[in-house]
Formats: structure tokens, sequence, C-alpha cells
């Protein structure tokens, strides 16, 4: 907030700052969310003030509906800013615990644990699908939903990750089987 208001970005045409939808124990070590809330705020605030294209990039999620709920809270308090959703890419489940775990995604590890608790999942790669799905189907009944686009995190590759979107429509959302 502080490079932001030192005009170091002036002549930028968009900007993106940290959203947290899971929270950020380095921000809010009680466990609230209220410093973040209070920095999402005051970001919104910057962009409506100033000629600034700017969106809130999360970090990585792996459950649709705390996200959901983040983002009609966000909505709920006048927070304005479109909101470009973190989603990790393929990877071995392995992998998405020591990042989620570095990177503070605390709450979104259930979801890793529940799958490492299943021993025929263990084998298949950790596949972005149902948080997509959730997010699109929300998305779908609900146009006005703030979410404008999701990023991906490689964190099983890049090329791995490029080749998913692809399969699974891209920017088109037309899986490329059904183009085929």
């Amino acid at each position: 907030m502080q490079l932001l208001e030192s005009g170091a970005f002036t002549g930028f045409k968009r900007l993106h700052v940290a959203g947290h939808p899971e929270g950020n124990k380095d921000i809010d070590p009680d466990g609230s969310d209220r410093m973040v809330m209070e920095a999402a705020r005051w970001k919104s605030a910057f962009a409506e003030r100033t000629d600034a294209r700017m969106a809130m990039a999360t970090q990585f999620c792996f459950e649709a509906e705390p996200v959901i709920d983040w983002v009609n809270r966000l909505a709920a308090e006048g927070i304005k800013l479109p909101v470009h959703i973190g989603i990790a890419g393929p990877a071995k489940l392995q992998t998405l615990i020591k990042f989620a775990i570095a990177c503070g995604v605390g709450p979104s590890l259930r979801v890793l644990q529940k799958r490492a608790m299943d021993v025929t999942k263990l084998l298949l790669p950790y596949e972005p699908t149902e948080i997509l799905e959730g997010l699109a189907a929300h998305k779908a009944a609900n146009p006005g939903f703030g979410i404008e686009q999701v990023h991906f995190f490689p964190l099983g590759g890049i090329k791995t990750n490029a080749q998913w979107v692809t399969e699974n429509g891209g920017a088109s959302g037309v899986p490329a089987s059904a183009t085929a």
C-alpha cells in the first residue's frame, strides 16, 4: 500500500494487488481477517480515487465455497475490485501439500488431507476440476459475481499445467475433445 501511495506505479496500465480468501496469518496473527479486509477496503478506495485499473490476485485455493463466501463478502463490504482467483494446477499431492504449507494456505489443506486419506487417490495427480466447476456454476448462476479471471499456479510444471488447461477448455470453456 505504501508503494502504491508513493507514485512508483504511475503510468502502469494495470495493477494487481494481493487478495486473501482464507486470511493471512502474517497479517492477522490472531486468526481473524480484520487487517486483511481493512487492506482490501483501502486498495478498493485507492482504485476509485486514482485512474488505476486494479484487480485482486489471490493465493491458490482448493475449495469453491470459501472463495464464493469471500468474494460475496467483498461485494457486501463495497469492495469493487475484480478478483483473479488463484488455482493450483495439476500436481502431485506431496508437492501441493508442501506449497500449501509454505504459502499459508491453511484452511484449504483439509481438501488435500481428505484426498491423502483415500489411498486410491494418492497415486493420481491432483487436478483443479472440482473447484473450477464449483466456481463456474456459481458464476453462471450469478453473472455479476466478482471473479473476473482465473490464474494458475503451475506447481506441477508449466507444461503439465498448460496441457491440462488446453484439454479442459482453457479460455474458451469448451474442452478440446469437444471441438475435435
